[in-house]
Formats: structure tokens, sequence, C-alpha cells
């Protein structure tokens, strides 16, 4: 779908697309919850970011729903002219790291699953790094 369909803004374009996502993952792909493409100006310089949803209640006596339970990828805009070194960058460095980020969370213990995590990549000035975060 095109960004304008999408309503992101003209000088603004995501690094990657639905088909590196599914590629990067392949079978794990069924264990995503939900892959958004982020519209918004104020992600600064995180590019990619992974979420572990944890089975915990959000709301005082209820439960989470089963579905929600699991994966979330988030794909962060950045500007249209850095987009083609982003997407390279992504493509070689980044995608492999979520793909072994995916498989941790999917082996990890009861402990740990227990628990929501988040995991960003950060592309600054055409250095990667990505790390937890609270």
């Amino acid at each position: 779908m095109s960004a304008r369909n999408r309503r992101l803004a003209r000088h603004l374009a995501w690094p990657l697309t639905t088909t590196d996502i599914n590629e990067c993952l392949g079978p794990h792909m069924t264990h995503v919850r939900d892959l958004q493409f982020l519209t918004g100006h104020g992600s600064a310089t995180i590019v990619l970011g992974a979420q572990w949803v944890a089975p915990l209640s959000r709301t005082y006596g209820r439960g989470i729903h089963p579905d929600s339970v699991g994966i979330s990828i988030d794909v962060h805009p950045v500007d249209a002219t850095a987009r083609a070194a982003a997407r390279a960058v992504l493509r070689t460095r980044a995608l492999p790291q979520l793909h072994a980020w995916v498989t941790r969370a999917l082996a990890a213990d009861e402990t740990w699953r227990l628990t929501h995590h988040r995991h960003y990549w950060r592309l600054t000035d055409g250095h990667l790094t990505h790390g937890d975060e609270e």
C-alpha cells in the first residue's frame, strides 16, 4: 500500500515492507500478533521495534485476551531521502537480529514470558544500535 493511502507525510517513508518482515521471520511470523507501520514523528532515531506482550491484566480484575499475547513489531518512518540507506542497513543487520530476538522470545522460559519486553533498533548517522528497554 502506498504511503499516501496510509497517511504518511510526504517527506517520510518506511524503510521496510511487510514482505521484508515476512521473509525475515518465515514460520515465526505466525507468532506476530501485531505488525504496525507507524505514522508519527516522535520516534527520533528508532527505526524498528519489537515487543513481547505478556499475558498480564491491563485492568483491575480482568485478564488479557489470548490473541494479544505474543510478539508485536513496529516499523518507524524515516526521512524519505534516507530510506534507501536505512533499508540496506536494516535488511542486512537488523532483520537477522530481529529473527534471533523472536526465536529467543519463543524459546524463553515462563518467567521471561510473563513479563513485557521491548527491543529497539536505532539508526543514527548510518550507525545501527539495538538493545532492550524497559
